[in-house]
């Protein structure tokens, strides 16, 4: 059991009301403050979208937010939150501001915050600004500190820049050409 650091209860400001004393009430407003560099909580950042355990998606996920996998991926990962789930299973690499592992990874991890937790096992180099390694979990690989372990492996943009239209310079008139079909081998 943990000691108790309350201060005793005969101090007008322990939080305990009198008759005569009027409610503290905790101040609110409008713009929550936090400190820079400080990652939102879930509830700031919106729903996860999940792969659940029955799912097995092969390519590439791409996504703004935070992407929760229970399931198991054979591609990239790219996300401003990864959470690898303990049961699931990603062969490829993930680039994410904060990734978490609980299951199994097969390829780089690239993350300004990555933690493995005890029951990962990641088999694949980590580039990381701050990594956390709990006891018991499973590392083979590199550790890499960057300054800006996801630079150049940012995520593309929304909108699709538009490509510029392809011009042919007129050349040499072109020189029609006929190949005798190959013969097999015997």
């Amino acid at each position: 059991m943990l000691p108790n650091f309350r201060k005793p209860d005969n101090d007008a400001k322990s939080g305990l009301l009198t008759a005569n004393q009027p409610p503290i009430l905790p101040q609110t407003s409008s713009s929550a403050t936090r400190p820079i560099g400080m990652a939102l909580r879930s509830s700031e950042r919106g729903a996860p979208s999940i792969i659940g355990p029955e799912l097995q998606i092969t390519g590439n996920l791409v996504s703004r937010g935070e992407v929760q996998v229970e399931g198991e991926i054979n591609g990239d990962i790219h996300g401003s939150h990864v959470l690898v789930g303990e049961r699931a299973m990603v062969t490829g690499g993930i680039v994410a501001d904060e990734v978490v592992v609980r299951g199994h990874v097969m390829g780089s991890v690239r993350g300004k915050r990555v933690l493995l937790q005890s029951t990962s096992r990641v088999e694949g180099d980590v580039y990381h600004l701050t990594l956390a390694i709990e006891q018991g979990a499973y590392f083979e690989g590199k550790s890499r500190r960057t300054e800006d372990p996801t630079a150049g492996f940012g995520l593309p943009d929304r909108a699709a820049q538009p490509r510029p239209e392809a011009t042919v310079e007129p050349s040499a008139p072109a020189i029609e050409a006929t190949e005798e079909p190959a013969t097999p081998l015997e």
